[in-house]
């Protein structure tokens, strides 16, 4: 007989927790997977995924006014908040099935409850009172939107999650916060029409992102109708009227507004899940601790994903999950590299970056910086004046690429192939010695030959 009812289990079906349910059944386990909401998690039912898909929707608004000067005209253009919403929740709900359907034609036995931790192989079911045991425990939770606790009228605001199922567009709302999640519901608002107000406390948006990039998106944004009021924050809000909403500011001004949107970041899904009792140590953001393998401080439990507060990226927790499975069903260990992990913001302009910023590059050796900007070729006939910002950062000892940062439309497909060669190690005179491909915006990867900066002197 099986000491244990399950050889491993999973806490929650977002990407990360259904890779490694999947794989592990098909390495021959038995294996269970638990879900309180819906399989999928946040990136596909509430984040990534919708997200896109509006920001999507939102661009066309853009694209009609640049056709005028292709010689078509689209006056007639109008834009329905209910189809959009609804196409892309049925899209989401979609791709939850099919997510289920995997985990069947795998042979894992999925869940519908919330499952907390009671000892290093039991879990508690709670909905039902089940209790099961499980020779590993994987913790795949994810994490939820922050939201202030001592601001008053805080609850008169809405997080990301609400913004996909609004019942009606506001005609302006109010953005709190400067990272990649407040940009890019800045962008989908104002795409489609909405008057958009980002606040954020420190001096310059998309903190944790390269220099030159936080000013070129920042000024661009602002170029485009988007108010960005910087080193601000809420002290309150108020019901006025019929739906309408008065905030107070740091700085003493007042605005009016339809709607507030939170976006000041993401906590760990770990309250309530009996972690500490069960002997697994967390970080001080209350995310779990893990080693180079995601192992937990108790042997026998493990945890991937946003859970951990490492790289909070879906792709990230997928390769995690791999690495986890290789590890503990394939005789293989493996840890995943989270370092030149690349990203993408979908502002507009959209980002994308992969490598060292420049700061932190010369931090650590002498660099070489190479920059270009120039107005895409679709935008001149539009008479669009958005640009575009390329950076790379170089070692200048070994030559090594260490870093490269995009804003521009192609920024997030560009990156990915460039962080094939920054992940690769290879040279700036490989990348010099790779023909371009003209006409296109990538060919500027190749052809950035002068360096703007020489020496070891932090930025201007």
């Amino acid at each position: 007989m099986p000491q244990y009812d399950y050889d491993l289990f999973v806490i929650g079906a977002g990407s990360g927790g259904v890779r490694a349910a999947r794989l592990a059944a098909k390495a021959g386990a038995r294996v269970a997977i638990a879900e309180q909401v819906q399989v999928g998690g946040t990136c596909v039912l509430r984040g990534c995924v919708p997200k896109k898909l509006l920001i999507y929707g939102a661009e066309f608004g853009q694209s009609f006014r640049d056709a005028k000067g292709f010689g078509w005209t689209v006056d007639w253009a109008r834009f329905d908040w209910a189809t959009l919403r609804d196409h892309v929740q049925a899209e989401v709900n979609r791709l939850s099935g099919l997510y289920q359907n995997n985990l069947d034609a795998a042979g894992v036995e999925t869940i519908d409850d919330r499952a907390i931790i009671v000892d290093p192989h039991r879990v508690r079911l709670t909905r039902s009172g089940r209790e099961v045991t499980a020779e590993r425990i994987l913790i795949a939770v994810g994490g939820h939107t922050s939201r202030p606790t001592d601001i008053p009228g805080q609850e008169l605001g809405i997080s990301s999650t609400d913004c996909f199922t609004l019942d009606e567009l506001p005609a302006s709302i109010v953005i709190v916060g400067g990272g990649y999640i407040a940009l890019e519901f800045a962008n989908i608002f104002s795409g489609l029409g909405v008057e958009t107000t980002v606040v954020y406390r420190g001096e310059r948006i998309l903190r944790g992102f390269d220099h030159d990039i936080r000013k070129h998106v920042q000024a661009d944004m602002q170029r485009t109708g988007v108010h960005i009021m910087c080193g601000s924050t809420i002290t309150g809000i108020e019901p006025i009227g019929e739906n309408r909403k008065l905030v107070t500011l740091s700085n003493s001004m007042r605005l009016e507004t339809d709607q507030v949107l939170w976006a000041i970041g993401r906590e760990p899904n770990t309250n309530g899940m009996g972690l500490e009792a069960a002997g697994v140590r967390l970080t001080s953001r209350g995310a779990v601790a893990v080693d180079e393998f995601s192992r937990s401080s108790v042997p026998s439990i493990w945890a991937i994903g946003d859970v951990t507060d490492r790289v909070n990226l879906t792709p990230v927790a997928i390769r995690e999950a791999v690495a986890f499975v290789e590890t503990e069903f394939m005789g293989r260990p493996t840890s995943f590299d989270h370092a030149d992990v690349a990203s993408a913001v979908f502002s507009r302009p959209a980002v994308g970056s992969v490598g060292l910023m420049e700061e932190q590059a010369r931090e650590r050796c002498k660099i070489r910086v190479f920059r270009t900007s120039f107005r895409p070729m679709k935008n001149i006939l539009a008479g669009n004046e958005q640009r575009t910002l390329m950076k790379m950062i170089v070692n200048a000892e070994s030559d090594r690429v260490l870093g490269v940062h995009i804003a521009g439309p192609e920024g997030p497909e560009l990156i990915q192939l460039a962080a094939i060669a920054v992940k690769a190690g290879l040279t700036k005179a490989q990348w010099d010695a790779t023909c371009a491909v003209h006409p296109t915006a990538a060919e500027e990867l190749v052809l950035m030959g002068e360096p703007i900066a020489h020496d070891n002197e932090a930025p201007a």
